[in-house]
């Protein structure tokens, strides 16, 4: 598997607009997390090792679907201190941006990569502002930043048969409930089990 998974069939709606339960704001944008994870619920280890995920991304399960209806990547500066030990620049032809407060080096970046900092409802503002359609939110402090700001519209998790007991996260604390429609479930043979969801408004 690869790090990042994905289910498959998540296509960008062409008239849809999505609503912010906390900010009750109008954006034509799509704010989308999808994850791998343990079964206890962790993307990587304590040092950020994700050795557990099999081997040179497993067997086919909706990832390079995915990513064809991304045309924007918002990651944390930890998740793209981790892409660039990567053999090979995961987000070719899409718009990279990298959220961080202190001044980042992304002339190391093997693509184009820009940088944002500030609260996720100006983000998700900017972005729509500049042309984003369907953004994939990854990383967990970013995921879990979007998500308590009532942000994030759908989430993918691709889980993982095995437990590591402790690491890093994906979901953290909420202000409050976030209530989920689910949309689908596929096993697969290695045991990867994909689930999605719709986040209820």
């Amino acid at each position: 598997m690869r790090r990042r998974t994905a289910d498959q069939g998540c296509q960008v709606p062409g008239e849809r607009r999505y609503t912010s339960r906390r900010f009750a704001t109008e954006r034509p944008v799509k704010l989308s997390v999808f994850a791998g994870t343990s079964l206890d619920g962790f993307i990587a280890r304590r040092k950020g090792e994700y050795d557990f995920l099999p081997a040179g991304g497993g067997e086919p399960h909706g990832y390079d679907e995915f990513m064809a209806s991304v045309d924007t990547i918002l990651i944390g500066r930890n998740t793209y201190e981790v892409v660039l030990k990567l053999p090979g620049w995961p987000y070719a032809g899409k718009r990279v941006v990298v959220l961080s407060h202190r001044p980042l080096d992304l002339s190391r970046a093997p693509g184009p990569a820009e940088q944002m900092s500030g609260e996720p409802s100006p983000i998700a503002s900017q972005l729509a502002a500049t042309g984003a359609k369907h953004v994939y939110v990854d990383g967990g402090i970013t995921v879990q930043q979007f998500l308590r700001a009532g942000l994030i519209h759908h989430i993918t998790i691709t889980r993982v048969p095995v437990l590591i007991g402790d690491g890093i996260p994906l979901f953290g604390s909420l202000p409050h409930d976030v209530k989920l429609r689910h949309l689908g479930t596929r096993q697969y043979k290695s045991g990867l089990v994909t689930s999605e969801y719709e986040v209820v408004p």
